[in-house]
């Protein structure tokens, strides 16, 4: 199974498409989609719209995992990536129904067993689980991988009790 991992965000959406085979991962691309500062909201929103429909046209994902909003203390930087993850649930949606949320809280847990990882043992593990030489770059690529693996163990898990 091919999994699209998104990690939301209106500047900077992060993705990773891993290749899920009975409890194996490994990884086939990642990146980001990058929007220009230069131009307006409306106008980013459809570069993260073309930007994920590239991704569907390049790998033809099987489910798609994308992490639910979290922001801490920036409003207005959290209700823009809120509008932008509106546009990618939309657009991946349309194109693949197999879409699947999951919370920082419950990726880490999946990847570390521990629901307030740092940062840096969240790569470490993406990293191990991924058998890649280092860590992925840049930040928002890592959490994607982060968010398929999860959703590659978690799929695996729920798979011998009928759970879909």
């Amino acid at each position: 199974m091919v999994i699209l991992g998104i990690d939301p965000g209106f500047g900077t959406m992060g993705w990773g498409v891993i290749r899920s085979e009975r409890g194996n991962s490994s990884v086939i691309d990642y990146g980001v989609v990058q929007t220009n500062k230069e131009q307006s909201f409306p106008e980013r929103l459809i570069s993260l719209e073309n930007g994920v429909n590239k991704l569907f046209d390049a790998f033809n994902p099987d489910e798609v995992a994308l992490e639910e909003l979290f922001f801490n203390t920036n409003i207005t930087t959290g209700i823009n990536v809120a509008h932008a993850r509106g546009v990618i649930l939309l657009t991946c949606v349309k194109r693949c129904p197999k879409l699947f949320e999951y919370t920082p809280l419950q990726i880490k847990q999946a990847l570390t067993g521990y629901g307030r990882a740092e940062k840096r043992q969240m790569q470490m593990m993406v990293k191990t689980f991924l058998r890649l030489d280092s860590v992925p770059r840049p930040d928002d690529a890592a959490d994607a991988l982060a968010v398929a693996l999860t959703h590659s163990q978690t799929n695996r898990l729920k798979a011998p009790f009928g759970i879909r």
